[in-house]
């Protein structure tokens, strides 16, 4: 039986080719009705369907949708499920508004916490961001309508995004910047990827043939196309060479006719042309199986934004005044209460189709009685404004409890641009110093995209909820916190600094002359705070409770084992508290000994449970091969070393409540990797190196010894060690002091060394 795609292609034109590579409208592919190739339609997300009532309008307004939190509040919520749930809803809206491809989940890593966009990313951890894009993925595509995970790849700010040049090495680029992007590829098979607009070490993201090819495709197995983000290609036949397989927004003809012209003259191989044709007819004719139309329940989709929003917000401070109790006189202020800042600006802008207002909904869940009292506390035009100040004051000095409701205003955090600082505005920052003066019982809600610096008022206030961009049900969920309706479970997945100061790209961000440099390499969030052991705000991982969890009879399901066999630890959790709620148990790795330098400790586990009063469950985590590998650029490969890791079971990454160390064992065979400048340390850490050398290493140390000294009076002469000078000198340098003494000429011996030791690698 023939297949029906490579029919297709066969009788396709190659004028017809080559309009299908490109888009025949903002939102639309190209059809080729004679074939039975039909058109698809594309929209933007991740948080919502931002469906477009004109699909050849690139700027018209959209439908509306249900507005979801945003990723920074998914990824709090360290919810899997939540996140399948959510992607199955984003599909059913997609089916009713016809839309067959969602461009969503965002997965870059928030290297700074001034990224512009970052609301709309996960994490700064990879592990994280990965396991919960893959979810994501996983809940749209169960329901017929692709995802299109994005922006690969380091597409990490919004400062000349279109061309910045982002220069790292190649292990911080597979151990940061591509892990989640993996993990999504590999678990949930996304039906497109999204380039990213900014170059990589000097080649754009849709030019990047080894991102797109050498990686994607053929290291990871991509199956779906490759989609440029939105104006994202410069020269179009380079992207199709490079691994570009749709280019949008569409209509481009002189790009359809570049593509012509480029087969015609030889420059472009058809084959090639075919590959992306084939792949995007996959993805068509796959879409156009899944039956559009119809409605969705959109009251159970806003039931399901309210859920995510309470299980992602943050319970950051409390000296007890949460949950609310009965209180006679409740004082609101702040224009957040009344105006939900929910969601972010730019593509992922969404129509909702309702809003909670959060000041009604806290008068909806509130004890019978309860008056509450309303100020605007600071404007929208986010200058200062002191009668203000003065209104909320009074407000608050004549009320049980203040509420303060804060939003970070669109000027300051934004997709198109970052972030210019960490702070709330001035007049929100007098505004908490004003009140909290007067009422010891002031809570603060924070509704913003990104961590903010709080030590400047953090001390003064009672209580202080990160209820993110919460989504349009999100006012109905800081309600429901607030009254202990929710107990809150949400954990950070980001650092909170102290200061700006402290952040580990500070000073490499945001670069200059095109071009930005990853500096802190794979020291990047909590892995940079613990290297450097420096203080935070709040930690990666953290996040208060109404109740309090006990750890307990920590285990490994074997305490020595091979690295492709992985173990599984497990931990007991009780519940000690009064009120039912959620603990997230983290589970990270300590490497104790590694030929490259490693962070502190990587997240490579975590689990959500849920448990009653006095219940205790266990929390079982199994960890891989992967769990333990760390990328050797030499090697070109993750690899693991024999030797023993601390397995440290956290409530945060800086609150270990149980340590379980382990032996694993390599069942790696590495390649040979010294060559003719290896130093003496590199030929001792080979083991089959330090074999072949062993004979002459006697003769060497005691020549060494003889020409640099080697006793105390040698050292107090020359002030150094012998031993430690020679093991970072080259095998060849050394041979040069003892070359009367050697067989032959000292080039030659290390080439000789070099072939034994190969030939024992098996390479040679």
């Amino acid at each position: 039986m023939s297949d029906p795609i490579e029919s297709i292609i066969a009788k396709m034109t190659l004028e017809e080719k080559a309009a299908l590579c490109t888009g025949a409208s903002p939102w639309t592919t190209t059809p080729i009705e004679h074939l039975g190739v039909p058109e698809i339609t594309v929209s933007d997300g991740p948080h919502g369907v931002r469906r477009v009532a004109d699909v050849k309008d690139f700027v018209a307004g959209s439908l509306p949708a249900t507005c979801f939190p945003t990723a920074s509040c998914v990824a709090a919520t360290w919810d899997v499920d939540l996140a399948y749930s959510m992607g199955e809803a984003l599909a059913e809206e997609c089916k009713a508004l016809n839309v067959s491809i969602v461009l969503g989940p965002g997965t870059n890593m928030k290297r700074t916490p001034l990224g512009g966009r970052n609301f709309e990313y996960y994490s700064e951890d990879p592990f994280l961001a990965g396991e919960m894009a893959a979810s994501f993925i996983n809940g749209i595509q169960s329901k017929g309508v692709g995802a299109s995970l994005k922006h690969y790849a380091t597409n990490n700010q919004e400062t000349q995004r279109m061309n910045i040049n982002a220069v790292m090495d190649e292990r911080t680029l597979r151990e940061i910047y591509l892990p989640a992007f993996e993990v999504a590829v590999k678990k949930a098979k996304p039906w497109t990827v999204m380039c990213a607009y900014n170059k990589l070490n000097g080649i754009y993201g849709s030019e990047n043939h080894k991102l797109l090819v050498d990686i994607l495709k053929n290291e990871w197995g991509f199956e779906g196309f490759v989609v440029s983000d939105w104006g994202a290609v410069h020269d179009r036949v380079k992207a199709l060479k490079a691994g570009l397989d749709l280019e949008m927004p569409g209509p481009r003809e002189r790009r359809v006719k570049a593509v012509i012209e480029a087969v015609r003259a030889g420059d472009l191989d058809e084959s090639i042309l075919n590959e992306s044709v084939r792949r995007i007819l996959q993805i068509i004719l796959k879409a156009v199986k899944t039956e559009k139309g119809g409605s969705f329940n959109k009251e159970e989709h806003h039931a399901l934004a309210r859920e995510i929003a309470a299980e992602g917000m943050v319970l950051l401070k409390n000296n007890g005044i949460l949950p609310l109790k009965e209180l006679e006189r409740v004082a609101v202020i702040g224009r957040a209460a009344k105006e939900a800042y929910f969601q972010g600006g730019g593509s992922s802008h969404i129509n909702p189709i309702k809003v909670d207002e959060p000041f009604l909904e806290l008068q909806k869940v509130a004890p019978r009685g309860t008056r509450f009292s309303y100020c605007e506390g600071y404007a929208v035009d986010d200058g200062f404004h002191q009668d203000l100040l003065d209104e909320a004051v009074q407000e608050a000095s004549d009320a049980d409890v203040a509420l303060l409701y804060l939003a970070l205003p669109a000027s300051k955090e934004s997709e198109g641009y970052d972030r210019p600082d960490l702070d709330l505005t001035r007049q929100q920052v007098a505004l908490i110093k004003a009140v909290s003066a007067v009422q010891a019982n002031t809570i603060v809600v924070l509704n913003n995209g990104t961590p903010i610096v709080v030590g400047e008022w953090l001390d003064n206030v009672a209580a202080v909820l990160e209820a993110w961009m919460m989504g349009q049900a999100g006012g109905g969920a800081i309600a429901d916190i607030l009254y202990g309706k929710v107990n809150p479970c949400g954990k950070l997945a980001e650092t909170f600094p102290l200061r700006l100061q402290d952040t580990p790209a500070y000073i490499n961000f945001p670069g200059g002359a095109g071009e930005v440099c990853y500096g802190e390499g794979i020291f990047i969030g909590y892995r940079y705070y613990d290297a450097k052991e420096a203080p935070v705000q709040f930690p990666f991982g953290f996040g208060l409770s109404y109740t309090t969890f006990q750890y307990s009879s920590p285990r490994v399901s074997s305490s020595q084992f091979k690295d492709v066999d992985g173990v599984t630890v497990s931990v007991d959790v009780t519940n000690t508290g009064k009120m039912a709620g959620k603990e997230i148990v983290q589970v990270y790795v300590h490497d104790r000994k590694a030929k490259l330098v490693r962070p502190p400790k990587e997240l490579k586990g975590f689990a959500k449970v849920a448990l009653n009063p006095g219940e205790t469950k266990t929390v079982s985590i199994a960890l891989d091969f992967r769990s333990f590998a760390y990328f050797h650029p030499g090697y070109n490969q993750w690899i693991t070393e024999d030797g023993e890791f601390d397995l440290f079971i956290g409530a945060t990454s800086a609150d270990i409540r149980c340590v379980e160390t382990v032996t694993l064992q390599s069942t790696l065979q590495l390649p040979c990797i010294l060559n003719k400048e290896s130093t003496l340390h590199e030929w001792m850490e080979d083991p089959v190196g330090k074999k072949v050398l062993e004979p002459l290493f006697a003769p060497m140390v005691e020549q060494m010894q003889m020409t640099f000294g080697g006793g105390d009076e040698d050292k107090q002469k020359n002030g150094m060690e012998t031993m430690n000078f020679m093991m970072e000198l080259p095998l060849c340098d050394i041979f040069y002091f003892q070359e009367t003494a050697l067989p032959m000429p000292p080039e030659d011996l290390v080439e000789n060394l070099l072939a034994q030791v190969w030939q024992q690698h098996g390479k040679g």
